[in-house]
């Protein structure tokens, strides 16, 4: 270990699993993770995902809506049925990778 190197944070690894919870995230960091999050979902073929960014004042509904109809790759997104998080949740469909 050189100097310096105790005080580096280990790097998180976020499981892909199909579902991202932004709780965990800090505002700032939170659209960029979408963004990589369902680029490696779709890298793994997982094309239907659940993004939970909770209810509040619907600030960060509102940014992940907005990143998500931006993004070709998005087939359609819609708010997750009351029993999956009403609208503190959002359901994507993603396009499979196609000759890339």
């Amino acid at each position: 270990m050189t100097a310096g190197e105790e005080d580096e944070p280990e790097p998180f690894v976020l499981p892909v699993t199909g579902e991202l919870d932004l709780h965990a995230f800090a505002p700032a960091e939170a659209m960029a993770v979408v963004e990589e999050y369902l680029d490696e979902c779709r890298r793994r073929g997982l094309l239907e995902v659940r993004i939970v960014h909770g209810r509040g004042r619907g600030v960060r509904r509102a940014e992940v809506h907005r990143a998500l109809a931006a993004r070709p790759d998005v087939v359609s997104f819609r708010d997750a049925p009351p029993a999956s998080g009403g609208w503190g949740a959002t359901l994507v469909v993603l396009a499979p990778r196609g000759g890339e």
